[in-house]
């Protein structure tokens, strides 16, 4: 006998062998029904295992949030199955599930087409009725290389002898189709349901290797409920309408050249916007006791062994030998043996170095460095996406230096500044994730003990809710992840504060404690926009570029009507400049309705309109971006209204206190 705990803490004796489904089925047939999968002492399981020691067990229902990752798995089998039925020619390869789907890489003749998808999603219909129950068995590794290599499905093969010897070979089939995979599966294809829809095909190296073969991918998503697969559907419709590279170009920002590959040229409007931006943070930062400094670009690469980056991140760093290249031009343009230089991905081992110019005081601390630090990360090509992934990007980044005894306040005063921050930028939905050690990590698990339990205790303390996520923490400490919803409900990782025990003392920063000791300083990593360039690129979409008005490059455009009044527009425009609104003259020889078309399509907020009446009334007719009608209202109270409008939120704060 076993003895099986359920989630309510009751103990129940069953055989040594019983299945997930026998005991579900004994408890109630309607919850059987409901069933897809267990979860077996925390691991997700199929329902079918038979048990064989003692243990805790947890049913996940269809509708739980933990059955989607399986409905998308089991969506992913169903398009192989219906690709081959349709194609037998055709070799499957992997179909993992990704965000918000999955895909299947396939090898055959032609690369698969758009037009074939709909084709495809009926077979998968199909295929979905019929309702096959998954079985999972456990092959030999030279019969099921046999089994593969008869079948043609050479990829296969190859799979199998990737997979270590220690480690059984498992196969799940589905009626007569079978597959290599891990598992787990719900109960039958019926479980999938028909919430699903394929939405694109791509190219793709067999193991990402350009040197090997072309497959064709087919992406797909899949959910629980058609309502959820709809809603799913609208939102991307909306992120492709809101794409910051399409509306960045419309609005004239900024844009993107191979000679420079994940780097950003800001045009003028676009870099007015991120200086508006950085401003701002700038004057919450030292509002709030942080000291800006400046470090360089440039680091030894002997630095980066010492802080522990060199071994972890090097992949990632741009790498410059330390001498001058040669001009001859039948010579090698650097030496084998050049002292290395590495162009720096993060500010941290650098504001330890000004931590450590002088002697530290415990009444020094906490010790906030803060810098708008340019860093380089040299991201794949194929990864690059406008500003969201960038090889160069600013940060606004900043570390805290402190006593133990400080992590709890500090933790407090970061939370409490992020989240007026995120409410100035218009963002409210906020959820927050502690991340713990990661498999590869620097530091002894007694350090990460006292870290993870620091950071956990100090996020109590706030009275904030947070999430776990197992082994997502930095290599060098535990963090916490702040994550934003957008305007159509997407999630953006933002903030973060990683508390680190190891740097402090790989750098060997310290300071006098009061009974007179070296003690070492607590580092708290800290960050709240992240990387200006993703924030801005993650605003555009949130706000489709109708920005808040203190942020949007050109605030107000006055045009004119007739050129009888150019000069009015420009006394105007002068008038509103001199207030520091960030105004525009337009007097081209074209039509109101053109212009004010064309700045619409340019998300300018305000027109101010002047024809040959305003000019001899000293008024404006003003029309609002996504506003129906006009208001004419006099000059100065127009400029004045504007005035307050443009202001930022935090110096409004501060002007009515």
């Amino acid at each position: 006998m076993i003895k099986v705990t359920f989630p309510d803490g009751a103990v129940r004796e069953y055989a040594k062998g019983t299945t997930g489904t026998t005991i579900v089925e004994g408890i109630s047939k309607s919850l059987a029904k409901k069933t897809v999968a267990m979860r077996w002492d925390g691991e997700m399981a199929d329902l079918s295992d038979s048990l064989g020691a003692d243990g805790r067990i947890e049913f996940v229902l269809r509708d739980d949030e933990a059955a989607l990752e399986l409905i998308r798995h089991d969506a992913a089998h169903v398009l192989a199955e219906a690709v081959q039925e349709l194609w037998p020619d055709t070799q499957v390869t992997i179909g993992p599930v990704i965000e918000n789907g999955f895909y299947y890489d396939f090898y055959r003749s032609e690369p698969f087409s758009e037009d074939e998808l709909r084709q495809i999603e009926k077979k998968m219909e199909e295929i979905v009725d019929r309702g096959a129950e998954f079985t999972k068995e456990v092959w030999d590794r030279d019969e099921a290389k046999k089994v593969f290599g008869a079948k043609g499905e050479q990829f296969k093969v190859e799979l199998i002898d990737a997979i270590p010897e220690d480690q059984q070979l498992k196969i799940y089939k589905q009626g007569q189709w079978f597959d290599l995979c891990r598992g787990p599966h719900m109960r039958s294809t019926k479980d999938v349901g028909k919430a699903f829809k394929l939405t694109k095909v791509a190219g793709a190296y067999w193991r990402g290797d350009s040197n090997r073969e072309v497959l064709s991918r087919i992406y797909g998503t899949a959910w629980a409920t058609k309502e959820q697969l709809d809603a799913y559907l609208h939102m991307v419709e909306e992120a492709e309408k809101r794409d910051h590279r399409k509306i960045g170009q419309e609005m004239d920002l900024y844009h993107f050249q191979p000679e420079a590959q994940g780097s950003v040229f800001w045009h003028p409007k676009g870099f007015v916007m991120y200086h508006a931006l950085e401003d701002y943070i700038r004057r919450r930062l030292d509002a709030s006791g942080y000291k800006e400094i400046k470090t360089p670009q440039l680091l030894d690469n002997k630095l980066w062994e010492k802080s522990g980056h060199w071994g972890k991140f090097r992949e990632n760093m741009f790498v410059v030998p330390d001498e001058t290249p040669t001009t001859e031009g039948d010579q090698p343009v650097i030496s084998a043996d050049a002292n290395l230089l590495a162009l720096k991905p993060m500010n941290c081992p650098a504001h330890v170095q000004v931590f450590n110019q002088g002697i530290k005081s415990y009444r020094d601390l906490p010790l906030r460095l803060a810098e708008f630090g340019c860093c380089h990360r040299n991201e794949a090509h194929g990864a690059l996406h406008g500003l969201m992934r960038v090889r160069q990007m600013t940060q606004d980044d900043a570390h805290i230096f402190c006593r133990v005894d400080q992590i709890q306040s500090e933790t407090e005063k970061f939370c409490a500044l992020l989240d007026s921050v995120y409410e100035d930028m218009g963002f409210t939905d906020v959820k927050i994730l502690l991340a713990t050690r990661p498999e590869t990590r620097a530091g002894e698990d007694a350090v990460w003990d006292l870290a993870e339990k620091s950071l956990g205790d100090a996020l109590k303390a706030t009275g904030r809710n947070f999430e776990i996520a197992e082994g997502e923490g930095a290599f060098y400490g535990p963090k916490l992840e702040f994550h934003l919803k957008d305007a159509i409900g997407r999630s953006w990782q933002c903030g973060t504060l990683q508390l680190d025990f190891v740097m402090p003392e790989r750098l060997e920063a310290s300071y006098v404690a009061e009974d007179g000791s070296r003690q070492r300083p607590v580092m708290l990593h800290r960050a709240i926009l992240g990387s200006l360039e993703r924030f801005l690129g993650m605003m555009i979409e949130s706000y489709a570029g109708r920005m808040p008005l203190w942020l949007a490059p050109v605030q107000v455009v006055v045009a004119t009507i007739v050129s009888d009044a150019d000069a009015y527009a420009h006394e105007v425009a002068a008038d509103l400049r001199a207030r520091g609104i960030r105004a525009e003259v337009d007097t081209r020889n074209e039509s109101i309705n053109y212009k004010v078309r064309e700045h619409s399509v340019g998300r300018v907020p305000f027109i101010y309109v002047a024809g040959r009446r305003e000019a001899e009334e000293k008024t404006v007719s003003i029309r609002q971006l996504g506003s129906q009608g006009q208001t004419v209202k006099p000059v100065a109270e127009a400029v004045a209204d504007m005035e307050a409008a443009v202001t930022p939120p935090d110096i409004r704060r501060n002007t009515a206190r």
